[in-house]
Protein backbone atom coordinates (compact mmCIF):
# COMPACT_ATOMS: atom_id res chain seq x y z
CA UNK A 1 0.00 0.00 0.00
CA UNK A 2 1.44 3.38 -1.00
CA UNK A 3 1.92 6.04 1.63
CA UNK A 4 -0.91 8.56 1.82
CA UNK A 5 0.06 11.92 3.26
CA UNK A 6 -2.82 14.34 3.65
CA UNK A 7 -2.32 18.08 3.90
CA UNK A 8 -2.71 19.68 7.33
CA UNK A 9 -5.27 22.01 5.77
CA UNK A 10 -7.37 18.91 5.02
CA UNK A 11 -7.98 18.54 8.77
CA UNK A 12 -9.56 21.98 8.80
CA UNK A 13 -11.65 21.17 5.74
CA UNK A 14 -12.71 17.76 7.12
CA UNK A 15 -13.96 19.36 10.34
CA UNK A 16 -15.81 22.03 8.38
CA UNK A 17 -17.18 19.64 5.72
CA UNK A 18 -15.58 16.21 5.06
CA UNK A 19 -16.82 16.17 1.48
CA UNK A 20 -14.32 18.87 0.51
CA UNK A 21 -11.50 16.43 1.32
CA UNK A 22 -13.25 13.61 -0.55
CA UNK A 23 -13.60 15.74 -3.69
CA UNK A 24 -9.99 16.90 -3.46
CA UNK A 25 -8.51 13.40 -3.43
CA UNK A 26 -11.10 11.22 -5.14
CA UNK A 27 -12.22 13.69 -7.84
CA UNK A 28 -9.27 16.10 -8.09
CA UNK A 29 -10.09 17.40 -11.57
CA UNK A 30 -13.28 19.14 -10.48
CA UNK A 31 -11.93 21.40 -7.75
CA UNK A 32 -12.30 25.07 -8.72
CA UNK A 33 -9.85 27.70 -7.51
CA UNK A 34 -11.98 30.53 -6.18
CA UNK A 35 -11.14 34.21 -5.76
CA UNK A 36 -11.43 33.68 -1.99
CA UNK A 37 -8.71 31.00 -2.12
CA UNK A 38 -6.41 33.25 -4.13
CA UNK A 39 -6.98 36.15 -1.72
CA UNK A 40 -6.13 33.89 1.21
CA UNK A 41 -2.81 32.86 -0.35
CA UNK A 42 -1.88 36.49 -1.01
CA UNK A 43 -2.88 37.49 2.53
CA UNK A 44 -0.58 34.85 4.05
CA UNK A 45 2.37 36.07 1.96
CA UNK A 46 1.79 39.70 3.01
CA UNK A 47 1.50 38.71 6.67
CA UNK A 48 4.78 36.80 6.60
CA UNK A 49 6.53 39.97 5.41
CA UNK A 50 4.95 41.99 8.24
CA UNK A 51 5.84 39.31 10.81
CA UNK A 52 9.55 39.77 10.12
CA UNK A 53 9.25 43.38 11.34
CA UNK A 54 6.96 42.60 14.27
CA UNK A 55 8.27 41.88 17.76
CA UNK A 56 7.45 38.66 19.59
CA UNK A 57 5.43 40.65 22.15
CA UNK A 58 2.36 39.79 20.08
CA UNK A 59 2.74 36.27 21.49
CA UNK A 60 3.74 37.34 25.01
CA UNK A 61 7.41 36.59 24.35
CA UNK A 62 10.54 38.65 24.88
CA UNK A 63 12.88 36.50 22.78
CA UNK A 64 12.98 33.44 20.59
CA UNK A 65 14.36 32.02 17.36
CA UNK A 66 11.84 32.46 14.53
CA UNK A 67 11.45 30.35 11.41
CA UNK A 68 8.93 31.26 8.70
CA UNK A 69 6.97 29.05 6.31
CA UNK A 70 8.43 25.86 7.77
CA UNK A 71 7.83 22.71 5.68
CA UNK A 72 6.76 19.75 7.81
CA UNK A 73 6.19 16.09 6.97
CA UNK A 74 5.24 13.20 9.25
CA UNK A 75 4.86 9.62 8.06
CA UNK A 76 3.81 8.74 11.62
CA UNK A 77 0.84 11.10 11.50
CA UNK A 78 0.24 10.76 7.76
CA UNK A 79 0.40 14.52 7.26
CA UNK A 80 2.43 17.19 5.51
CA UNK A 81 2.19 20.97 5.37
CA UNK A 82 3.85 24.32 6.00
CA UNK A 83 3.42 26.19 9.25
CA UNK A 84 3.43 29.98 8.93
CA UNK A 85 5.68 30.61 11.92
CA UNK A 86 7.57 28.44 14.40
CA UNK A 87 9.42 29.92 17.37
CA UNK A 88 12.02 28.10 19.48
CA UNK A 89 12.24 29.32 23.08
CA UNK A 90 14.70 30.50 24.21
CA UNK A 91 16.60 28.90 21.34
CA UNK A 92 16.79 25.42 19.84
CA UNK A 93 20.13 24.65 21.50
CA UNK A 94 19.01 25.45 25.05
CA UNK A 95 18.43 22.51 27.45
CA UNK A 96 15.07 24.06 28.41
CA UNK A 97 14.05 24.67 24.81
CA UNK A 98 10.47 24.37 23.65
CA UNK A 99 8.61 25.67 20.63
CA UNK A 100 5.36 27.36 19.66
CA UNK A 101 3.51 27.43 16.36
CA UNK A 102 1.60 30.32 14.80
CA UNK A 103 -0.99 29.93 12.05
CA UNK A 104 -2.23 33.04 10.21
CA UNK A 105 -5.94 33.24 9.49
CA UNK A 106 -7.66 35.69 7.17
CA UNK A 107 -10.68 35.70 9.46
CA UNK A 108 -11.96 37.65 12.45
CA UNK A 109 -13.28 34.44 14.01
CA UNK A 110 -10.35 32.14 14.62
CA UNK A 111 -11.62 30.12 17.57
CA UNK A 112 -13.40 27.47 15.50
CA UNK A 113 -12.60 23.82 16.16
CA UNK A 114 -11.43 23.42 12.53
CA UNK A 115 -8.71 26.07 12.99
CA UNK A 116 -7.68 24.70 16.40
CA UNK A 117 -7.30 21.18 14.99
CA UNK A 118 -5.11 22.43 12.17
CA UNK A 119 -2.88 24.29 14.64
CA UNK A 120 -2.56 21.18 16.82
CA UNK A 121 -1.43 19.15 13.81
CA UNK A 122 1.31 21.68 13.09
CA UNK A 123 2.35 21.45 16.75
CA UNK A 124 2.69 17.67 16.64
CA UNK A 125 4.62 17.76 13.38
CA UNK A 126 6.98 20.45 14.68
CA UNK A 127 7.62 18.40 17.82
CA UNK A 128 8.66 15.51 15.62
CA UNK A 129 10.80 17.63 13.28
CA UNK A 130 12.56 19.78 15.88
CA UNK A 131 12.47 17.26 18.75
CA UNK A 132 11.15 19.98 21.06
CA UNK A 133 7.93 20.01 23.09
CA UNK A 134 5.13 22.21 21.74
CA UNK A 135 2.60 22.95 24.47
CA UNK A 136 0.89 25.96 22.94
CA UNK A 137 0.37 27.86 19.76
CA UNK A 138 -1.41 30.91 18.40
CA UNK A 139 -4.08 31.55 15.80
CA UNK A 140 -3.30 34.98 14.40
CA UNK A 141 -6.23 36.94 12.93
CA UNK A 142 -4.88 38.99 10.04
CA UNK A 143 -7.86 41.41 9.90
CA UNK A 144 -7.82 42.03 13.68
CA UNK A 145 -4.01 41.92 14.08
CA UNK A 146 -4.57 39.79 17.16
CA UNK A 147 -3.16 36.47 18.36
CA UNK A 148 -5.39 33.97 20.17
CA UNK A 149 -3.52 31.44 22.35
CA UNK A 150 -4.35 27.73 22.07
CA UNK A 151 -3.17 25.02 24.48
CA UNK A 152 -2.06 21.82 22.75
CA UNK A 153 -3.89 19.45 25.10
CA UNK A 154 -3.86 15.61 25.12
CA UNK A 155 -7.47 15.43 23.83
CA UNK A 156 -6.57 17.79 20.98
CA UNK A 157 -3.55 15.64 20.10
CA UNK A 158 -5.75 12.54 20.03
CA UNK A 159 -8.28 14.34 17.83
CA UNK A 160 -5.57 15.02 15.23
CA UNK A 161 -4.78 11.30 14.93
CA UNK A 162 -8.44 10.24 14.89
CA UNK A 163 -9.37 12.78 12.24
CA UNK A 164 -6.42 11.88 10.04
CA UNK A 165 -7.32 8.19 10.18
CA UNK A 166 -10.95 8.97 9.27
CA UNK A 167 -9.86 11.10 6.30
CA UNK A 168 -7.49 8.46 5.01
CA UNK A 169 -10.12 5.72 5.34
CA UNK A 170 -12.59 7.76 3.28
CA UNK A 171 -9.98 8.52 0.62
CA UNK A 172 -8.70 4.95 0.32
CA UNK A 173 -12.22 3.54 0.28
CA UNK A 174 -13.46 6.30 -2.06
CA UNK A 175 -16.53 6.64 0.13
CA UNK A 176 -18.29 9.99 0.09
CA UNK A 177 -18.81 11.18 3.68
CA UNK A 178 -22.19 12.50 4.81
CA UNK A 179 -22.80 16.26 4.53
CA UNK A 180 -22.20 18.48 7.58
CA UNK A 181 -24.98 18.64 10.17
CA UNK A 182 -25.37 22.36 9.54
CA UNK A 183 -25.99 23.30 5.91
CA UNK A 184 -25.14 26.99 6.32
CA UNK A 185 -21.69 26.55 4.80
CA UNK A 186 -23.21 24.74 1.80
CA UNK A 187 -24.67 28.00 0.50
CA UNK A 188 -21.31 29.38 -0.60
CA UNK A 189 -19.43 26.10 -1.13
CA UNK A 190 -17.68 25.66 -4.48
CA UNK A 191 -18.68 21.96 -4.47
CA UNK A 192 -22.39 22.45 -3.83
CA UNK A 193 -23.41 21.57 -7.37
CA UNK A 194 -21.82 18.10 -6.95
CA UNK A 195 -23.75 17.22 -3.77
CA UNK A 196 -27.11 16.00 -5.03
CA UNK A 197 -28.46 15.53 -1.48
CA UNK A 198 -27.79 19.16 -0.47
CA UNK A 199 -30.24 21.84 -1.54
Amino acid sequence: MTELLCEVTDLKQWTYCPRVVYYRYCLPEIRPITALMQAGIAGHQDESEREVRRSLRTYGLTSGERAFDVPLRSSTLGLRGRVDLAVALPGRDSPAAQAIVVDYKDSERVRGSHFTLQLAAYALMLEEAWELPVRRGFLYSIPLRRAEPVSITPPLRTKVSQTTRAMQAAIRGEQMPPPPSSRRQCISCEFRRFCNDVV
